[in-house]
C-alpha cells in the first residue's frame, strides 16, 4: 500500500491544499495583525481630531470664570462628540518641580478613572499633543493627552480616553470569518485537487500502460491526443516514440531474416558442392569447376560478412573517422587501379576525367576509399559487359564531388529512391544490396551525401564532401 504522499494524486491533492494553508497564513499573520493596527491608529486619530476640534471650548472653560456645572456639561458634551471619554486633570506641582495631577471633572463619574500620568506629563512638558495606549479593566484603551493653557504654561490636561474593543471585536470577526474560510478552502482544494490529479494520474498510467506494452512488443495502437497541454505533448511524442521503434523494430525483423537469407544461400550451395566433392567418380575438370564455384561463395560470405559488421558498426554509432585534408582525384584514380582486373574481365572501359590540379576535402581517407569502391563495384556488377563507365572528381558551390556514371540501361522507374535501403537489390543474384546503404551511411557520418541520377544511357551516383576548409 502506498503512503499518504507516494501517488501522483495524493501529491498533487496535498500541493493544492499546501498552497491554501500558506496563503491563508499569510493574511491571517500578517494582514489581520495589520489590519488591527489600522484600526487602532484610525481610533487614535479621530481622538486626535476631536481634541483639536474642542480647544477653543477647553480654553474657554479654564481660563475663565465658568461655574463648575458648566464646565462638566462641556466636559460631557466634548465627550459625546468625541465618542470618548474625557477627563480634565488639574495640574499639582511640588517645590521640587515635581507634577501630579487630581482630576477636576469626568464625563463617565460613575466609572473609576484610569490614571495615565505618563502621557499627561509628556503633554505638559512638550505644550503639544501625545499619544498613548492603556490597559484598563481589561480593556485596550487609547488615549490623548491635550495641554491647555493660560499665556505659555499649561494649567490642565484634557485626558481623551476611547476603548478599542470595537476593533477588537471587528478583528477577532475577521479571524473567525478568514478560519472559516480556510476550512473551506482547503475542503475545496483537496476536492478540486484530487479530481484534477486522478485525471492527470490516468493519463499518466495510461502511458505508463502502453510503455508495458511497447516492451513488450506490442506496437499496434497508438494513445489518443484528447488535449494540447504538457501532458497531450507528453503523449504525442510519445506516440512518435513508439512510431519510430516500431518501424525500428521492422526494420531488426526484416534484416535478421533477409540477413539470414543471404547467408543461408552460399552456405546451402557450399554444403551441396562439399557433397559432390566427396564423390570420387568426379572427373579433374569437374572438380575444379566445383571448386571455382565455392571460391566464388566463400567471396561472397566474405564480403557480406565485413557489410554486415560495416552495417552494425555503423548502428551503434562506433565507426571512427579520422578526417584529414586529402586530394580526391589522387585518391580516385588509386582506387581505379584496383580495378583493372575487374574491368577486363567486364569487358569494357573506365574513362578517368580528373583534374590536375586535384579536388581537395576533409575526409577520412579510409573511408571515401571504401565509398569509391562500392560505386565501382556497383557499377560494373549492375551493368551489361563492356558498357563504359567513367569517374570524375570535380568541385561544385565548394563542395568535393566524385562521380561514377555508367552508359547502361538504367534503373527503373521509382527504383532510383530504394537503391540506398538495406538488402534491396533490383537483381538478387549480384549481391546482397548492402553496398551503397554503407556508401551513404558512412558520407553522412562525413557531413556529406550521395545523390543518384538515372535515365536510359547513363546513371550517375555522386559522392558529395565537404570542403576542405570546412
Amino acid at each position: 500500500m502506498r503512503p499518504l504522499g507516494g501517488s501522483l494524486r495524493n501529491k498533487i491533492a496535498l500541493l493544492f491544499a499546501a498552497v491554501v494553508a500558506l496563503a491563508t497564513a499569510a493574511i491571517y499573520f500578517l494582514a489581520v495583525p495589520q489590519l488591527q493596527q489600522n484600526l487602532e491608529e484610525q481610533r487614535t486619530d479621530d481622538l486626535l481630531r476631536a481634541a483639536r476640534g474642542s480647544s477653543a471650548q477647553l480654553d474657554r472653560v479654564t481660563n475663565g470664570d465658568v461655574p463648575a456645572p458648566e464646565v462638566d456639561r462641556t466636559v460631557r458634551s466634548l465627550a459625546d462628540n468625541a465618542e470618548a471619554r474625557v477627563t480634565l486633570l488639574a495640574i499639582q506641582r511640588s517645590d521640587g518641580g515635581s507634577v501630579s495631577f487630581f482630576p477636576l471633572t469626568d464625563s463617565r463619574e460613575q466609572v473609576r478613572y484610569p490614571r495615565n500620568d505618563d502621557l499627561a506629563r509628556r503633554a505638559v512638558a512638550t505644550g503639544r499633543l501625545q499619544t498613548g495606549t492603556l490597559r484598563f479593566g481589561g480593556e485596550e484603551l487609547a488615549q490623548v493627552a491635550q495641554p491647555i493653557k493660560t499665556g505659555d504654561e499649561v494649567v490642565r490636561v484634557a485626558l481623551y480616553s476611547a476603548g478599542l474593543e470595537d476593533t477588537s471585536q471587528t478583528v477577532g470577526f475577521v479571524r473567525d470569518r478568514i478560519l472559516v474560510a480556510t476550512a473551506v478552502a482547503l475542503l475545496l482544494a483537496l476536492a478540486g485537487g484530487t479530481l484534477v490529479a486522478q485525471s492527470v494520474a490516468r493519463r499518466v498510467r495510461r502511458v505508463e500502460r502502453r510503455a508495458g506494452e511497447l516492451a513488450a512488443g506490442d506496437f499496434a495502437e497508438p494513445l489518443p491526443v484528447d488535449s494540447d497541454d504538457e501532458l497531450g505533448q507528453l503523449t504525442r511524442a510519445f506516440n512518435e516514440m513508439a512510431q519510430q521503434l516500431r518501424q525500428v523494430d521492422v526494420a531488426r525483423k526484416e534484416f535478421v531474416a533477409t540477413a539470414s537469407h543471404e547467408l543461408r544461400t552460399p552456405i546451402f550451395s557450399l554444403s551441396g558442392f562439399v557433397e559432390l566433392l566427396l564423390d570420387e567418380e568426379l572427373d579433374e575438370d569437374t572438380r575444379r569447376e566445383f571448386l571455382e564455384t565455392m571460391a566464388e561463395q566463400v567471396q561472397r560470405l566474405q564480403k557480406l560478412s565485413v557489410d554486415l559488421l560495416d552495417l552494425s558498426r555503423l548502428d551503434a554509432g562506433s565507426v571512427e573517422l579520422r578526417p584529414e585534408r586529402l586530394d580526391i582525384a589522387e585518391l580516385a584514380r588509386s582506387v581505379a587501379q584496383e580495378f583493372r582486373p575487374a574491368i577486363s574481365r567486364h569487358r569494357t572501359t573506365l574513362s578517368l576525367d580528373l583534374p590536375e590540379e586535384g579536388v581537395e576535402a576533409r575526409a577520412d581517407p579510409e573511408r571515401v576509399a571504401q565509398i569509391m569502391r562500392i560505386l565501382l563495384d556497383n557499377a560494373l556488377r549492375h551493368t551489361p559487359e563492356g558498357t563504359p563507365v567513367t569517374v570524375s572528381a570535380d568541385r561544385d558551390n565548394g563542395a568535393a564531388e566524385f562521380t561514377v556514371a555508367d552508359s547502361g540501361p538504367g534503373m527503373t522507374q521509382g527504383t532510383d529512391g530504394r537503391v540506398f535501403d538495406r538488402f534491396w537489390t533490383g537483381d538478387a543474384t549480384t549481391g546482397a544490396g548492402l553496398g551503397l546503404a554503407i556508401a551513404k551511411e558512412l558520407a553522412e557520418h562525413m557531413e556529406g551525401g550521395i545523390s543518384v541520377t538515372s535515365r536510359p544511357g547513363r546513371t550517375a551516383f555522386t559522392l558529395e564532401l565537404p570542403p576542405e576548409d570546412s
